[in-house]
């Protein structure tokens, strides 16, 4: 009873990560953002990313691991395989803690070239997976 519990819950989880991620697909789309779009498009990225790493937390304690935060998340995640680039992740933890705590128009022109580039690229891959996982 409670491993559908937990499979249950990575599924649901999942299920708002790809939510996230769409909103997050739609402002990739915008050419040229302007400063207000470009804050959007961080904040679509941190929701997907927050997302992201609980549904692999919620995907590892099914398996019988008990990560115990963002980090530890993402370093079984890439040791058991379930994710390919564990520095790009771990530099996306990075600025993703970052840019929530403050806004710098500098940085945020650093941090939109990273989620265009690197980061949305690495959601998409986790999405695809977690896709076929969830029988999607």
């Amino acid at each position: 009873m409670e491993d559908e519990k937990q499979d249950i819950r990575w599924k649901q989880r999942f299920v708002h990560f790809s939510r996230a991620y769409m909103l997050l697909e739609q402002t990739i789309a915008i050419k040229g953002p302007s400063e207000a779009e470009r804050a959007g498009l961080i904040q679509f990225f941190e929701m997907p990313f927050e997302l992201a790493w609980k549904v692999l937390k919620d995907y590892l304690e099914e398996e019988g691991f008990a990560p115990a935060s963002p980090r530890e998340t993402i370093k079984q995640a890439f040791q058991s395989g379930l994710i390919v680039d564990g520095h790009l992740w771990m530099e996306a933890l990075k600025d993703r803690n970052l840019t929530v705590h403050t806004y710098e128009e500098k940085i945020a022109i650093a941090v939109e070239a990273k989620i265009r580039n690197s980061y949305f690229p690495t959601l998409a891959k986790l999405f695809a997976d977690f896709s076929k996982k969830a029988g999607q």
